[in-house]
């Protein structure tokens, strides 16, 4: 059974930075994408970033481009450096897997951009 574990949330005023980590177990097969997608009270859930296992080229939503950047720490990490945070990034952090049809969801961690 596939869990997603994040960690990294918090608060953090504009134009501040926070790092988020996602860990994943129970992963048995090879060729999946991970990453990391975003909801904000009221609106649709979005694509932040997300890259492919074991390598491949990561691809970022148009908000984050040049603000966000998406790592693969080991086989079963992934890491999102967030910098530059706009009161628009508030939302809950998803970490994401996706093997086929198949996608696996985290818990979620929130993110509050606030002064």
């Amino acid at each position: 059974q596939v869990q997603l574990a994040e960690s990294g949330g918090g608060l953090v005023q504009p134009g501040g930075s926070l790092r988020l980590s996602c860990v994943a177990s129970g992963i048995t097969f090879s060729f999946y994408r991970m990453g990391w997608y975003r909801q904000a009270p009221g609106k649709e859930r979005e694509l932040v970033a997300t890259v492919s296992s074991p390598v491949g080229s990561p691809e970022y939503g148009d908000s984050v481009k040049g603000r966000f950047t998406i790592s693969r720490d080991n086989a079963k990490t992934v890491s999102l450096q967030m910098n530059s945070l706009k009161p628009e990034d508030t939302a809950v952090y998803y970490c994401k897997v996706r093997w086929r049809t198949f996608d696996y969801w985290g818990r979620g961690t929130q993110v509050t951009v606030s002064s």
